[in-house]
């Protein structure tokens, strides 16, 4: 048994419309540097989980053509599944499964390639991620739609407005141009983010991620295994949250249940300030599946009160050097969002912030030594949580 478990290694492919390759090859262009940068080879893995949605893609084995493909046969595998939570998801199982023994070297996969359906049947397919036959078959809700109402509560209560999330795609573009794995690599301003079309108001095209092939790897292994290496981080703790399916059973719509409780378990493991939690952090990766999804993420996970959120964004204090630099990878809105792939990615952002080998511009001031990764399935159908550090505790 293993009580710390460590990222040793990690690897991720280029994100956006990735016509040029299959399913296998874009995994490998994230299961090969991850290889690499762990120093270990296939022999040296004992268990691989593979995070896949995968309902608009041509495979449906995913682990055994990874285990084909890179040459991992014949050891034990797992496919998992949890919404857009899928790639965190897999991680707490290759977590779990080194905490309890099973395993010492588990290679965690998030892999998607939905661009091989028409937009129209991703949009039905990830609708089916609500509440399919209340919301989405009697309603037509599309998640731009369900989280189109989460936005216009924070609206109707805080006062937020159309210009304030704009600036949330603002930022995040800014960070995207200046990672070269991201699906966009073009600064925007506010006006250009007003002027696009809507989507499901308030969200207009800018507000919205985008639909993504792409992949992430990364390598976890014991402690006993880890003391060899050298470029390391270690998961400091995990915490899950599940909320209601049908959206009309929940008590509000300017915060997710299941994303308090999921952070309140993360902190109280990671010995956190519950009340100011951004203190001991140095930076976040926040769900921003839409622009107001982040802002309510910022009060979910404390770094501000109810209704103070939409001020962070206002007064840049997301950016780096402000209180807490948040998704300055691009996260979701313009890095990309392969929907099995995306928790997976920000682990692999951990690892490069934490390590400080994030490109220029976009690198953190590492203090604390502690990054956060909130990762959420549907309209916070599912939340996990999980804080990544430079030390074991």
């Amino acid at each position: 048994m293993s009580e710390n478990v460590a990222v040793i290694g990690v690897g991720h492919s280029k994100f956006g419309m990735r016509k040029d390759v299959s399913i296998p090859e874009l995994a490998w262009e994230a299961i090969k540097p991850a290889l690499k940068s762990a120093n270990v080879e296939q022999k040296d893995i004992d268990f691989f989980v593979v995070g896949n949605a995968g309902m608009w893609s041509s495979e449906a084995a995913i682990p055994a053509l990874m285990a084909e493909y890179a040459d991992l046969a014949p050891k034990g595998s797992m496919r998992v599944e949890a919404a857009c939570a899928t790639g965190n998801a897999a991680i707490r199982v290759a977590y779990t499964a080194i905490q309890s023994g099973e395993a010492d070297v588990v290679l965690v996969l998030g892999i998607e390639k939905m661009q091989e359906s028409p937009n129209p049947n991703v949009i039905e397919l990830i609708g089916r991620f609500g509440s399919y036959f209340w919301e989405f078959e009697n309603f037509g809700l599309t998640f731009p739609g369900y989280y189109a109402l989460h936005a216009t509560a924070y609206m109707a209560k805080y006062g937020a407005t159309e210009e304030d999330f704009a600036k949330i795609a603002v930022k995040n573009h800014y960070y995207g141009a200046k990672n070269p794995l991201a699906q966009f690599q073009k600064e925007i301003d506010v006006e250009t983010a007003l002027k696009s079309p809507y989507v499901a108001w308030p969200f207009k095209l800018f507000d919205c991620s985008p639909i993504t092939d792409g992949s992430a790897c990364i390598i976890l292994a014991s402690e006993e295994v880890a003391k060899e290496v050298d470029d390391k981080i270690w998961l400091i703790s995990q915490g899950v949250g599940t909320g209601t399916a049908n959206l009309s059973r929940r008590e509000e719509f300017t915060s997710l249940a299941s994303a308090r409780y999921a952070a309140e378990i993360a902190y109280r493991k990671a010995g956190i300030d519950v009340d100011a939690p951004y203190k001991h952090l140095d930076g976040a990766n926040v769900h921003d599946c839409f622009t107001a999804a982040e802002v309510i993420a910022y009060e979910d996970l404390r770094f501000a009160k109810p209704g103070e959120g939409v001020q962070l964004i206002r007064d840049e204090q997301t950016y780096i050097g402000g209180r807490i630099p948040v998704n300055i990878d691009g996260g979701l809105k313009a890095k990309g969002h392969p929907i099995g792939a995306t928790g997976v990615s920000q682990a692999v952002e951990a690892y490069k912030q934490l390590l400080s080998k994030a490109e220029p511009g976009r690198q953190a001031d590492i203090k604390n030594g502690r990054w956060l990764a909130h990762n959420v399935g549907g309209t916070g159908h599912y939340t996990y949580i999980t804080i990544y550090g430079l030390d074991k505790k």
